[in-house]
């Protein structure tokens, strides 16, 4: 296994997630199957890799007074409770299966960012329930497939007509604390790889800080979402091939 390659992955893909403020683990977890990387292995190091770079960008986000936490409290909650019970159903769906639901993750989530225009207007609705489903959704999805969930809670967000930037902070908040969740019930069943989880730790993190610095200071929103978009439709096409093969 080439550790050095997978630091490099790791810092060049925190960067450019977190500008979204999905989290990374959505492109390295099937990236690290490309490369060899056993399933049960990458999930939780992808969710470790999450929590890093999404705990970097939620400090740079509170310290640049981006952050509204109340906005994101019920999506937090749920996804952080449920995204355990995803980790843990991991080990009864076989890898071609959980290869497939990663395929319509990033179609659904690439098209979200590429296509979909927001609703204007669209933020008067019951904050407490729709963010209890995004967040039920987005945690047991995300501890199921090791990432975290923003893939599902940055689109949805936009959908509902919030601005893409204040759901890149809060989602990166959000995705801190389900990753962490997710990532401790794969360390209690004793899959991970600690070897692995040193290499990629501090590109993480400064792939992250970067990332966020860019978000705030160099990018559109627009920009944002298509990047992050056409990445996603890209690692979709290679993870569909390599489920086929």
């Amino acid at each position: 296994m080439n550790y050095p390659e997978l630091a490099l992955i790791a810092f060049v893909l925190s960067v450019v997630f977190s500008i979204g403020g999905v989290g990374s683990a959505i492109a390295i977890v099937p990236v690290m199957g490309w490369l060899g990387v056993p399933l049960m292995e990458a999930k939780p190091a992808g969710l470790f890799i999450n929590t890093l770079s999404m705990l970097s960008a939620t400090l740079k986000n509170l310290r640049h007074g981006k952050l509204d936490h109340r906005f994101g409290l019920p999506i937090l909650i749920v996804a952080t409770v449920m995204a355990p019970l995803g980790a843990y159903s991991g080990r009864f769906i076989p890898r071609t299966y959980v290869l497939w639901i990663f395929v319509a993750f990033l179609l659904y989530s690439g098209t979200m960012m590429i296509f979909f225009k927001p609703r204007r207007g669209g933020t008067g609705g019951n904050h407490v329930l729709e963010g209890s489903i995004i967040g039920g959704v987005a945690g047991f999805l995300g501890g199921l497939l090791g990432v975290g969930g923003g893939g599902i809670i940055s689109p949805a967000l936009i959908m509902l007509g919030y601005e893409p930037k204040k759901v890149a902070a809060t989602t990166a908040l959000v995705v801190f604390f389900s990753s962490l969740s997710g990532f401790l019930t794969y360390w209690r069943m004793g899959v991970l790889s600690w070897e692995l989880l040193l290499w990629v730790a501090v590109p993480a993190i400064a792939g992250g800080w970067i990332g966020t610095h860019l978000m705030h200071f160099r990018m559109s929103s627009e920009q944002v979402k298509k990047v992050i978009g056409v990445i996603m439709y890209v690692i979709a096409v290679k993870t569909l091939i390599v489920s086929m093969g």
